[in-house]
């Protein structure tokens, strides 16, 4: 097929057009930029380059929007950004300074910048370098809001977002499809792993666990606990008095309110009947269905034993 553009660009001596973009710059801070503060620079992950930068690419057959490959020229470091301004002055570009920290690269050293394509973001997963992170009341949503003022992402990057007036830095530990992706207009999936520093809590032993009777005792002092609550609700004993001999030596009298025994009293069952909002009274009535009197057995009554005469009533 026949190419009218290029046939006409070669005779008009333009050449054929281009549609790489590789160049060098002096590379500076946001704080070293000319004129106001720019806070909004240093909170995103887009440079600021000169005007004969914005010529050069508006001639070329570049994909939009405009991202770009920084490599250091020094040393095999490399990330992707984007482009907010073309007002620098000529020969330089401003980075975020945690940009040029992924770069390794100081004031003025010298940063290839290239342009190039990337694959649309639908994963990420960051780290946290701090366990105040965690203190965040919604991370994604604040990391959302952040990554709105970039363009792209890298893996191996530590990106720094700011949030209450305090900077967080997290590091790109994995992006998909690629190790560098755009996140302009995407519908991207965000993982975060544990915080750098960050301990889980040590959760306390269990304490050892005697089985009585069915039921489950703890430490001795749970035991002691519930020998004294036995003792004192344990309710009215009848004759249980002490006794002395003539002799004066001591009668061996167990007193049931000292000598508790909680391998005598068994667990309680439950109502699994039971029902939210529901209320149960028990009431400890005496049963008047004899069954139930069977089931139940006799109740306890004080002095209600039979006597015997010791003399024996004559026959009339």
């Amino acid at each position: 097929m026949f190419d009218f553009g290029r046939m006409f660009n070669d005779n008009m001596g333009l050449g054929p057009r281009m549609s790489n973009f590789s160049t060098q710059y002096r590379c500076y801070s946001i704080l070293m930029l000319p004129g106001q503060e720019r806070e909004d620079v240093e909170k995103g992950g887009k440079i600021i380059m000169p005007p004969s930068a914005l010529d050069q690419l508006s001639r070329l057959h570049i994909s939009y929007p405009m991202l770009f490959k920084l490599t250091n020229v020094k040393g095999n470091r490399t990330t992707h950004c984007g482009v907010l301004e073309f007002v620098a002055d000529e020969g330089k570009i401003y980075l975020p300074y945690w940009m040029m920290e992924n770069l390794c690269v100081s004031q003025g050293d010298l940063v290839g910048v290239q342009n190039c394509t990337l694959p649309v973001a639908t994963y990420s997963k960051f780290q946290p370098h701090s366990p105040d992170f965690l203190d965040i009341t919604n991370p994604k949503a604040v990391l959302e809001n952040a990554l709105r003022n970039f363009a792209c992402l890298s893996k191996a990057d530590v990106i720094s977002i700011q949030y209450n007036n305090k900077k967080y830095n997290l590091s790109v530990l994995e992006v998909k499809p690629g190790d560098a992706v755009s996140i302009i207009e995407c519908d991207m999936s965000v993982e975060f792993a544990t915080p750098i520093g960050y301990t889980h809590p040590e959760r306390e032993k269990p304490k050892e666990e005697e089985e009585v009777c069915g039921s489950i005792v703890g430490t001795p002092d749970v035991k002691k606990a519930l020998e004294e609550y036995i003792r004192e609700n344990r309710g009215f004993q009848g004759f249980q008095g002490k006794g002395v001999r003539l002799d004066g030596k001591k009668k061996n009298v167990h007193d049931p309110k000292v000598d508790i025994d909680i391998n005598e009293f068994e667990r309680g069952i439950p109502n699994y009947n039971w029902a939210f909002g529901n209320f149960r009274y028990i009431r400890n009535n005496t049963p008047t269905d004899k069954k139930d009197q069977e089931v139940a057995g006799p109740s306890f009554s004080a002095f209600a034993g039979g006597g015997n005469a010791l003399r024996k009533k004559r026959k009339s």
